[in-house]
């Protein structure tokens, strides 16, 4: 009886270690998956983060960009104030000079007709000649409009027929809206601005999309962290 009850007993417990070895095989397994799954989830947060990073630092070196070009060329801008200008005199004088690249060392010249508007700032008696923007300001100081010289001669023409157009249509029209130099120390106004209100916002509208992008991915990752250490603790105690 003994040598059979040890038999059992000896049995019983080769089933039960053969038991707690199935378990903690699959234990093992099961740890071995979390650790798995931990390491792929922290490697997608840190390129989440790295990628936030990137968008931050991509939208200081946009914003350090649009500093030195559009918001400088902005906050010199003399001609801040809108107004109403009325034409004086609009008249199409001489012909200019323009060039034009033709290949490798070749440079040939065209003509296009310049006009000349003299207008009157907001009724004041103070005269002062139109120019189309500040590129133009900074071409010519005759012309209110300078065109792009073009080789194709049908191109110049029509060019040239459209400030004649211009000319016509501003000696019917004689008020158009135009912006001056309040101080005076300008005595030309244009036509339009290229660096107004409109183009700054939309210049700084990017950068500050991918910051606040980037800001929002790195801020949502360590969101995720901190709960998911938090729903580590939690558990941890109720067990």
């Amino acid at each position: 009886m003994f040598f059979v009850a040890g038999v059992r007993n000896a049995a019983e417990s080769g089933r039960g270690n053969e038991r707690r070895s199935i378990y903690q095989k699959f234990r093992e397994v099961d740890l071995l998956d979390k650790k798995k799954t931990v390491t792929a989830l922290q490697a997608g947060e840190d390129r989440a983060i790295l990628l936030g990073l990137g968008m931050i630092l991509s939208s200081f070196m946009m914003y350090f960009v649009l500093g030195i070009t559009i918001l400088r060329y902005y906050a010199e801008s003399v001609w801040t104030e809108e107004g109403v200008c009325v034409v004086l005199n609009s008249t199409v004088t001489a012909d200019m000079n323009c060039s034009y690249h033709c290949g490798s060392d070749c440079w040939r010249v065209s003509k296009y007709p310049c006009l000349q508007v003299y207008v009157s700032v907001n009724n004041t008696g103070r005269v002062c000649r139109l120019s189309h923007n500040e590129e133009t300001q900074d071409a010519s100081s005759e012309c209110v409009y300078v065109p792009r010289c073009q080789k194709d001669s049908t191109a110049m023409q029509t060019i040239k027929d459209m400030i004649v157009n211009i000319s016509l249509h501003l000696k019917v029209n004689k008020q158009v809206t135009c912006y001056y130099d309040p101080s005076e120390e300008q005595d030309t106004v244009l036509l339009t601005r290229i660096y107004n209100h409109s183009m700054v916002i939309h210049s700084l509208l990017w950068p500050s999309c991918m910051l606040f992008g980037g800001a929002l991915i790195i801020l949502m990752v360590k969101l995720t962290q901190y709960l998911s250490r938090l729903c580590e603790e939690i558990g941890k105690i109720k067990t």
